[in-house]
């Protein structure tokens, strides 16, 4: 198959450096980094870049998956704005059957952890959705309760707290698996809804999802992406993520509940940002598109920063020092 001609980075096979080694629920991870959802497809299109190999991430979040087949959102789905890009796909995946009796098998599980992202408009949905992926060779399971761009379900199960519970009351019912949730930033106390997935079950929480906004075609006087808003995602966000996993990890720290902090990240020093405010993986996404050799980066730049403080991983994860805390 034809690869994209990204010029080889030096050594990018190269196992990574065993310090930058973290676990959770039993599953080891080579490094915390998380490529994320909706960024890599399903994991073996990213596998085409040349240089790229997935030795270098410790997992790859799978993109949304629904119960039945979705076309996604009518074009324009994508639309770049200043330090990012806004996005409507609509969830666009090909349903659960397909993604675990034709996609999972080709993967292969022993170069990298798996996470699935289950989508829904109902609580039925996302409970069948997790029950479908419990019964396969998926790592984790990551419930997306906050994507901006769909009309049912996504973000209105995200930002009220009750229906986050219940949401995540039914998947936890449903698998055994490892569960992630995914939190969205455009709510009005964060850490309440944290706290709430976290009684009703989650294992851990992506801290954020995109932040809810909009552009305009100035000609034709209509909303960009065609959709009418979108996730902004990209380094835009950072700032925003940065707080949002400070806060969160307030709530989830003392439980022993993990963060994959994402939002932003483009360089090895977003990565340790996160990590100083409280994440334990980092998650990439957008920054893929600026530079889709990023993980090794990253690696790199973690390895030297250890190197210079003569900390580990452990020592730096919410290591942040807040005024008046």
């Amino acid at each position: 198959m034809h690869k994209t001609m990204t010029p080889p980075d030096p050594g990018s096979s190269a196992q990574p450096d065993p310090r930058l080694e973290c676990s959770w629920r039993g599953l080891v991870f080579k490094t915390p980094v998380v490529l994320l959802s909706g960024c890599v497809g399903f994991g073996e299109e990213y596998t085409r870049i040349e240089g790229f190999s997935l030795d270098q991430v410790g997992a790859v979040c799978l993109k949304g998956t629904t119960l039945l087949p979705r076309l996604g959102n009518a074009p324009h789905r994508l639309w770049e704005t200043a330090s990012g890009y806004l996005n409507a796909i609509g969830l666009q995946n090909p349903g659960v059957t397909t993604v675990v009796t034709e996609i999972l098998p080709r993967l292969d599980f022993t170069e990298t952890r798996y996470i699935a992202n289950v989508s829904g408009s109902t609580l039925e949905e996302y409970a069948e959705v997790t029950r479908r992926f419990d019964d396969s060779r998926i790592d984790a399971i990551e419930i997306n309760i906050s994507c901006p761009n769909v009309k049912e379900g996504g973000v209105h199960f995200g930002n009220d707290p009750d229906m986050s519970a219940r949401v995540v009351e039914a998947c936890r019912a449903r698998t055994r698996k490892p569960l992630i949730v995914k939190l969205s930033p455009n709510q009005t106390d964060i850490q309440t809804n944290a706290r709430r997935c976290i009684e009703a079950g989650a294992d851990a929480l992506a801290v954020i999802n995109t932040v809810t906004g909009m552009a305009i075609d100035r000609k034709r006087r209509v909303p960009l992406p065609s959709y009418g808003q979108g996730g902004l995602s990209g380094p835009a966000i950072k700032p925003i993520a940065l707080l949002k996993v400070a806060e969160v990890a307030e709530v989830s720290r003392p439980l022993g509940i993990p963060i994959i902090g994402q939002g932003g990240i483009c360089s090895a020093e977003d990565a340790i940002d996160f990590l100083l405010a409280g994440a334990r993986f980092i998650g990439l996404g957008t920054g893929l598109f600026y530079d889709p050799l990023l993980p090794r980066r990253v690696n790199q730049g973690l390895c030297a920063y250890l190197d210079e403080t003569h900390l580990d991983l452990k020592e730096i994860t919410g290591a942040l020092v807040r005024p008046g805390r």
